[in-house]
C-alpha cells in the first residue's frame, strides 16, 4: 500500500506535468489547443470527452477538454477530499494573511461548493478553522485581490482566480507555488526601444 508521502509525491509530479501542458498550450488559440489535444489522445490511446467546460470538481480551472483518465481519477489538489478547513490550512501552511485568505477562498470554492463568496464568509470559515482572527479581514481580502489571488464576481462577492488556485494548489512547496504564480500571469510584451542615431 502506498504511503501518504508517496501519494503526495505522485500528486506533485502530476501537478507539475499538468502545469507544463497548460503552459505549452496557453500560447495557442482554442482551435489549435483542441487539435493538439486530439493528437495527443491518438498517440496515447486516450479517449477525450466530447464535452468541454470547467473542471471545478477536480480543482482545475480551465476551459480545455480533459482526458478521461484524469477526470475519472478525480484529480484534486489535496490528498484528501474530506479535509476540514483546519486540516486544510495546516496542510497548506499559509505564511501571511493574504495567503490565508486565498487558502480559505480555495476551500470555500472546492470543498464547500461556494465559488462566489463575501468577506464575511472568509471570516466565518477562518473562525471555523480555529485560526487567529484577521487583524482586518476586509484588508486581507482586498490585498489578496490586488495580488491576483482573488477577483470580483459581482454583487459584492469575490472568487478565486486561476493564479490563486495554482498558487494554493502548490503549497506548502514555496518554490513550486511561486513558480506556479509566475507561470499563471500573462507575459508582458517588451516595449521596443527606438534606436537613436549616433551623432557623427
Amino acid at each position: 500500500m502506498d504511503s501518504p508521502k508517496d501519494n503526495r509525491n505522485d500528486l506533485h509530479q502530476e501537478q507539475a506535468a499538468l502545469q507544463g501542458v497548460l503552459d505549452n498550450l496557453s500560447q495557442f488559440d482554442k482551435d489549435t489547443q483542441q487539435r493538439l489535444l486530439r493528437a495527443v489522445s491518438v498517440f496515447l490511446d486516450i479517449q477525450l470527452r466530447s464535452d468541454s467546460g470547467s473542471l471545478a470538481s477536480t480543482g482545475i480551472s480551465t476551459q480545455i477538454s480533459s482526458a478521461t483518465p484524469i477526470s475519472r481519477r478525480g484529480l484534486v489538489f489535496s490528498d484528501h477530499t474530506d479535509l476540514s478547513a483546519k486540516e486544510f490550512l495546516l496542510e497548506k501552511q499559509p505564511q501571511t494573511d493574504i495567503e490565508r485568505a486565498a487558502c480559505l477562498a480555495f476551500y470555500l470554492t472546492h470543498y464547500q461548493d461556494t465559488p462566489h463568496f463575501k468577506t464575511i464568509d472568509i471570516s466565518k470559515l477562518n473562525t471555523e478553522a480555529a485560526q487567529s482572527p484577521f487583524s482586518n479581514t476586509a484588508y486581507a481580502v482586498s490585498n489578496a485581490t490586488q495580488k491576483g489571488f482573488l477577483a470580483a464576481a459581482g454583487k459584492g462577492t469575490k472568487q478565486i482566480t486561476a493564479a490563486g488556485e495554482q498558487f494554493i494548489a502548490a503549497l506548502p512547496d514555496r518554490e513550486a507555488a511561486d513558480n506556479a504564480l509566475k507561470a499563471s500571469r500573462p507575459r508582458r510584451k517588451k516595449a521596443k526601444r527606438k534606436s537613436r542615431a549616433k551623432k557623427s
